[in-house]
């Protein structure tokens, strides 16, 4: 018999926990934002798992983060493949430093949908790089985004963030804005009482990812001084800035997989205008 619930009334670890005690052989089919995930238990161990490009531990981690969504687990359905030795504890214990390590790093990098780029220092300063720092600086390109970057280098955006974010230490490398990817134009045509409404909308997506989070409270002041600036004729600037305050909320409380599915939303709002 099947079990499916939300994630938002059972996060992942628990119902991993619950099931994995019984002993079951089964699948967890995750989806979260037009997202799926899957996640293999044999005789109650997690043995595989998959979202997106990511399989194995790194995809338990990128899972562990949702906060939303729904899960149904199928009892009996197994996978010839195993791509994770480690136990369930330890691979929990791991999602959850994860979860609190994200706070940290957001503050500095709250969207993996920003660009690296080179600092002035960087071209006039000797410094001893890691392996892993190395290799990132090669991919970057000042063009490719965080998560563009991540899947050249075949890991995992979180990663990628914890070596961007040594290098944004150093002073090394900075993040850059391109929200042009995004398509703006239409919005260019629209008058301020169409702009107020797509404020509006765009707002209502950050407040569905956030319904319930502590966090939901500090949204509000985002869409005032939308207003205010839209007020002012600021017009397709004032949505952006809408955009990046709610996204850095979501990114925050949420973690950068939620970020990126209010992204989504958002752009299919723009597309339509």
């Amino acid at each position: 018999m099947a079990f499916q619930g939300s994630l938002k009334e059972l996060p992942l670890p628990d119902i991993i926990q619950l099931v994995s005690v019984s002993g079951k052989t089964g699948m967890f089919l995750l989806e979260s934002a037009g997202t799926q995930g899957k996640i293999y238990l044999r005789e109650g161990r997690i043995v595989h798992a998959q979202t997106g490009d990511l399989t194995g531990e790194e995809a338990v981690y990128e899972l562990a983060i949702w906060k939303e969504g729904d899960f149904v687990f199928t009892p009996g359905k197994d996978t010839e493949v195993t791509s994770i030795q480690k136990s369930n504890t330890n691979l929990l214990m791991e999602a959850a430093r994860r979860i609190d390590e994200w706070q940290v790093l957001s503050k500095r990098i709250p969207s993996t949908r920003l660009v690296p780029v080179f600092t002035h220092q960087a071209t006039t300063t000797s410094v001893s790089l890691t392996p892993q720092e190395w290799s990132l600086i090669s991919r970057i390109d000042e063009r490719r985004t965080i998560e563009e970057v991540a899947v050249s280098l075949g890991t995992s955006p979180f990663e990628v963030c914890k070596t961007v974010y040594g290098l944004i230490t150093s002073g090394l490398v900075d993040l850059k804005e391109d929200l042009n990817r995004l398509g703006t134009e239409r919005l260019k045509e629209m008058t301020t009482d169409q702009l107020s409404g797509l404020a509006e909308t765009v707002h209502e997506q950050a407040r569905d990812l956030l319904n319930g989070h502590e966090k939901q409270v500090e949204l509000e002041s985002a869409l005032k001084m939308s207003r205010t600036e839209l007020a002012g004729g600021r017009g397709v600037d004032a949505i952006l800035d809408l955009v990046r305050a709610d996204e850095k909320m979501v990114s925050a409380a949420l973690g950068p997989h939620q970020s990126k599915s209010f992204l989504r939303r958002v752009e299919e709002l723009l597309k339509a205008g």
